[in-house]
Formats: structure tokens, sequence, C-alpha cells
């Protein structure tokens, strides 16, 4: 395992991560990754903690991925589902935590529709003086910064297998397609991708990418680029409503799941049309870089981010490495949460 000190006691966003943390995430990851490729997939890293999953809203990929995760590094688990707990009777989301916390838990994996949530009850386990750390499994319209995380893992390693690193994703061009305005994997991956050095190019159509989120998120990297050096240079974030010059040259493109309640919400005229214009498909990818490489966070609308062909095509979709990824990633973050607690 890398030896480098880890001081951070919960992992709420990316917007303050620092190279170190990235590199750290990415090195733990790997080792695991190694694990992960044994015939006995179990390490007693977190043996006697607990790992509490308090996932508020629906999931798949996150939730599973971190309850085995949790379990390949020997914790114990807590799986919570709202719609069979008590809040049915009206208990409150910060009771829902104190139950888990009065349980043993170490660790709180936490999901939920709603910004801020992850936040109100770190800050709540703060004040009581508990030593429990939460972990942000996404958060309404905030941020997602596991998967960033593993997007990041799963990059990486494709250039270098043995030494996964943020810097090796400086000078590339990565494109961000879909949904953005809406998007908390977007927001992550933004700050993580930013920080590698990477030219981050992002494509919606208008009502999905206003001028005023590139304007935002500028003003957020001005803000830490002056706490992290005076010196230190914004790195290039171009917004386009239009698909072709965001995969222009493109070493990556990540799509993003366009939520069908953005029909209802009158932003989209219809999925087809969607597709139509701003579909991945493997003719539009030959604007892209020959071995051009694509992401999705998942699930997938086959047909209407991506077509479904090139969603199947290992020659350039990622998204079962990123599944994959994901434990190594996942089990990495519990391992740098849970490793100072034993």
């Amino acid at each position: 395992m890398p030896t480098t000190t880890w001081n951070r006691h919960h992992i709420l966003s990316l917007a303050d991560f620092t190279t170190t943390e990235y590199d750290t995430v990415l090195q733990t990851a790997a080792s695991f990754q190694e694990v992960l490729s044994r015939r006995t997939k179990k390490v007693p890293t977190l043996q006697g903690q607990v790992v509490a999953n308090l996932f508020f809203e629906s999931s798949t990929r996150t939730r599973s991925s971190f309850e085995l995760a949790a379990k390949r590094l020997s914790a114990d688990t807590l799986n919570f589902a709202a719609a069979t707990s008590s809040m049915t009777k009206g208990e409150t989301i910060l009771d829902t935590a104190k139950t888990y916390l009065a349980m043993g838990t170490d660790i709180m994996v936490v999901r939920h529709r709603e910004a801020g949530v992850p936040n109100a009850i770190a800050a709540e386990m703060d004040r009581l003086g508990v030593r429990v750390s939460v972990l942000n499994a996404g958060d309404g319209q905030h941020e997602h910064p596991s998967q960033a995380l593993l997007d990041l893992f799963t990059i990486t390693t494709l250039i270098d297998p043995a030494s996964p690193r943020l810097e090796l994703l400086k000078g590339k061009k990565i494109a961000i397609v879909g949904d953005i305005l809406h998007s908390r994997v977007a927001r992550s991956n933004i700050w993580s991708l930013i920080a590698s050095g990477a030219e981050v190019h992002l494509a919606a159509p208008p009502t999905l990418l206003p001028k005023l989120f590139a304007e935002y998120i500028s003003e957020e990297l001005g803000v830490r680029n002056q706490e992290l050096s005076p010196h230190f240079s914004t790195p290039p974030l171009f917004l386009h409503w239009q698909l072709e010059p965001a995969l222009q040259d493109a070493d990556f493109v990540m799509t993003l799941r366009l939520q069908k309640e953005r029909m209802t919400a009158h932003l989209l005229p219809s999925l087809r049309e969607y597709h139509q214009l701003f579909g991945i498909t493997r003719t539009k990818l030959q604007l892209c870089k020959p071995n051009v490489k694509v992401l999705h966070p998942g699930p997938v609308n086959r047909g209407v981010e991506i077509s479904s062909e090139l969603m199947d095509d290992p020659e350039f979709s990622l998204i079962q490495s990123q599944v994959t990824s994901g434990i190594a990633v996942r089990m990495a973050l519990l391992y740098l949460l849970g490793s100072g607690k034993a």
C-alpha cells in the first residue's frame, strides 16, 4: 500500500482534492486491483469495522460496489433501504444516521436525491465528536466523488497499468457529453480532470449546458487555484452546443445518462433528435483520435446517449471496465478512511 499519510476524515467532494490525494487513491486502488485478481480476493484490512450503506435513493452499481468493496476488506456491512425503514413512520435522516451510529458504525456511505445530505450527516457526526467517516455516494445535483475517481482510475490504468497517476492525463482532450447541468457525475469529473491538466470540453444542448454553468465552474476553479497558488493558471474548460467541436481529436469521450424527466420539463424536443445530435456512434467517433475510448457511468439508455453496438464494442467501450474499477477504487476509499480507526 502507498505510504502517503491520509488526513481526510470525510470524502464529500472533489473540489478541494489535492494532487497527492488523487495519486494516493489511484495507487491504493491499483494495489487492491491486484488483490482482486487473486484466487482469494479478501484481505483483513477493516476486520471488526462496520460500514453502513445509507442509500436513500435507488442504485445498482454504486450500492453493490460499495457493499462488495467493504466485504473484500472484511468489514461488516449494514444496508439501509428507505422504503422499508422507520423513515416511513416519520424518522428524520439525522435520527436514522444516529441509529446506525449507535450500532457501532465506523463509515457511513450516503446517497440521497437531495444535495447536501452527506455533508449534513458528516457535520452531525463531527458535532457529536465521534470518529465516524462519511463518504458521499452521490447527492442530488452536487457531486459523485467515487464515480469520478473510478473514471480517473479506469483511464489512467489504461495508459499505465503499473503506475496510474494524475499527471498521465495532462494535455489529453476529454469530452463530456450529455445532461451536464443536472449531473453530479459531470461536476466531480470536471474537478478531477481539470486537476490533472486535461483539456475538458463540455457538449450538450443549451438547455442542458447554460453559459452560466461554465461561468460558475470557472469562478470556483479560480478561487481554488488562488488558494493553491496565486501563479497557477486555470486549465482550459470549453463549452460546445454542437457535438463535433468537442469530439474533434478527443482522446476520451464521457457520455452521461439522459434523464427522461428532462423531456417532461420541455428541455428537449425528443429522444430521437437528441441521439441524432448528441448520441455517440462509431461514425461520430471518426472525429476523435484513432484510439479514442468511450465511458459512461450507467445506467445506459441504449440508442439515446450511445448506440447499442458501440456500447458493446470492446475496441472503444470502457463501460464494463468502469464497473470493475469501481470495486478497487471503493476498496481504496474505505481503506483510506478506515485505516486510522483500527
